[in-house]
């Protein structure tokens, strides 16, 4: 480039560090600009927003600023493009505080105008960034300047807040959106339903699609698919086909996630070939299946036991163009482990470390419980150690399952110090590790101990579920203890909750031989499960 006649321009060298930035080559990019400042050759501020992002994307900076300073002591002076893009680098670089401290200084000293684009990059960092509220903030002091957010940075801030759980939030600004005469679009809309179905909450979705049909916004494909991922994931498929079939007449072309969405419904239905079918009917229309397509496919397998089968399917993700990644992993190994074949299990997790595929929790989770199942408790004990030492943070369901292992195996004092420790590390004991030791005292015959670790359960904040007193009143019943076991059957009655067919046997039992007492049998009637009464 150097030694062409005439001197190229710095329109052209402009163009040049454009395309490869475009191409990802940012290093040769910033190479190519020392050039340009090392021969002499003119550059500009489009120049120096090209250098600048380039070393925000290689997470650099400070020599982002640096380069700014170079163009200050040239006599050129940034322009809105240039701060957008330093803000959304430190952005980029986690400098939240850095990149707020920026835009408000140049909202002081009024060095430029934030734009739209600005706007949207601090709205939408800051919610990425798990500050949600301060975004939040952000959008109500700008709606009271000249600087009104637009439909991008509200829609940002919605999804920021349905991410963050705050749906009724999420929905609250919409309906302010649409007060302050913003008419939110498909994006705006598309968040707002997924937040909503990520909770159940059908009813309101189809408010809200009735909206963008009066609103004449038309549904696109992500829309659809979340939708029809809603309905599949409540099992209602003929509701999630009935959805894909209107996507078809209004010439929306389902994708490989609307697919893998309905693939997800079959599988959870138990019906695998069906499932089966979908992924050959995207093959047939020339969509390639994904990872997720295959995993679905195999979980599905697996979850119905059909473990030889998944095996088959697993080995043909190489012949698919397809590396097996975490999940694949995991779900083949928690297949195997569910019909026992713990060898086979931990021979896939020795492949897995070999191919240098990162285990995650889930992955642990499965291990040790399988280690728990086979009765090698020691073995749990020290593996959880092991992952420990590796940095692994264990979460409620890794503590559970050594619990329960403990507890199967008959050593309860060690499940209870483990119990007892969880607070200090970070953990709090849900209804189901509660159960687990109530369940081992009571085996034990320690029912008063039961009996208080209930209420410690109940003062904690944890509320008792139908299995926890269904612990409690076959204790009881085992020790033909009827009066001390109704009150908890009373409870069941009064909270709605069901005894289950071990409990209601062994009652049935204890009542054979003695006065006929309709009290009992009305509270007997009154904790049948739903499906027992006619």
């Amino acid at each position: 480039m150097n030694s062409m006649r005439p001197e190229p321009s710095v329109r052209m060298y402009n163009n040049l560090l454009s395309v490869t930035v475009k191409i990802e080559q940012y290093s040769f990019a910033l190479y190519m600009f020392d050039e340009m400042l090392r021969m002499g050759v003119p550059v500009d501020v489009y120049t120096m927003t090209i250098a600048v992002n380039c070393c925000c994307l290689l997470k650099d900076i400070k020599s982002g600023f640096a380069v700014m300073g170079i163009f200050f002591k040239r006599g050129y002076e940034p322009d809105v493009t240039t701060f957008n893009t330093l803000i959304k680098g430190l952005f980029l670089n986690h400098k939240v505080a850095e990149a707020g401290k920026l835009f408000n200084m140049l909202l002081r000293f009024r060095i430029c105008e934030p734009n739209d684009v600005m706007i949207l990059a601090m709205v939408d960092g800051l919610c990425k960034s798990g500050n949600v509220l301060p975004a939040r903030d952000l959008v109500r002091r700008l709606e009271r300047s000249r600087l009104r957010p637009n439909v991008k940075a509200y829609s940002a801030l919605l999804d920021g807040l349905r991410k963050s759980g705050m749906v009724d939030d999420a929905l609250q600004l919409l309906s302010a959106m649409i007060e302050k005469g913003i008419t939110p679009n498909v994006v705006t809309y598309s968040s707002m339903i997924q937040g909503l179905c990520d909770l159940g909450r059908l009813e309101d979705v189809k408010v809200l699609v009735n909206e963008m049909s009066n609103s004449n916004i038309s549904l696109d494909v992500v829309t659809f698919s979340i939708l029809i991922d809603a309905y599949c994931k409540e099992r209602k498929m003929k509701e999630a086909e009935d959805l894909l079939e209107i996507m078809k007449q209004r010439n929306v072309c389902p994708n490989v996630v609307t697919y893998n969405a309905i693939m997800e419904g079959y599988c959870l239905r138990g019906e695998i070939d069906k499932a089966q079918q979908v992924l050959d009917s995207m093959v047939d229309k020339g969509l390639k299946p994904d990872i997720v397509s295959y995993n679905c496919l195999l979980n599905g397998y697996c979850r119905k036991g059909r473990i030889d089968e998944a095996w088959l399917h697993f080995l043909e993700f190489p012949c698919k163009g397809l590396e097996h990644d975490t999940c694949t992993y995991t779900t083949m190994i928690h297949g195997l482990f569910s019909k026992d074949r713990f060898s086979e299990g931990w021979k896939l997790f020795k492949d897995m470390e070999a191919r240098r595929v990162t285990p995650n929790i889930y992955t642990y989770n499965t291990l040790l419980d399988g280690l728990c199942r086979n009765g090698e408790i020691d073995e749990a004990l020290s593996f959880l150690h092991t992952i420990e030492g590796k940095g692994v943070t264990p979460n409620r369901v890794t503590y559970g399952a050594i619990i329960n292992g403990l507890c199967k195996n008959g050593k309860l004092d060690v499940a209870r110090d483990l119990f007892n420790q969880l607070p200090s590390r970070g953990v709090l004991p849900n209804a189901r590790i509660y159960n687990m030791i109530i369940g081992a005292l009571c085996h034990e015959g320690s029912t008063e101990e039961a009996q208080c670790l209930l209420t410690e359960m109940q003062s904690h904040g944890c509320a008792p579920t139908s299995v926890t007193y269904n612990i409690m009143t076959r204790s009881f019943l085992k020790k033909k203890e009827l009066s001390k076991a109704i009150p908890y059957l009373e409870v069941m009655r009064e909270k709605e909750l069901s005894a289950d067919v071990s409990t209601l046997s062994m009652l049935i039992d204890q009542m054979q031989g003695k006065t006929k007492d309709d009290v009992l049998l009305k509270l007997m009637k009154d904790v049948l499960p739903k499906d027992f009464v006619s």
